[in-house]
């Protein structure tokens, strides 16, 4: 994952910032618990496309 994109793309729904979880290949956006996934190398970034994820998921 390319940090320069980690600067640009935000979370859809509360146009927060996403870090990138590594072992999950997923984008994370803390203030809303939701994890957006990779399909072919393209994160998908679409309200309906994300899981809620667990608290103890955070520390990954």
């Amino acid at each position: 994952m390319d940090h320069r994109l980690l600067e640009i793309v935000a979370c859809p729904v509360c146009n927060g910032n996403l870090s990138f979880n590594k072992a999950d290949q997923e984008l994370i956006c803390m203030v809303d618990g939701l994890a957006y996934p990779f399909r072919d190398g393209i994160p998908v970034l679409l309200e309906d496309a994300p899981r809620g994820f667990y608290l103890d998921e955070k520390d990954k």
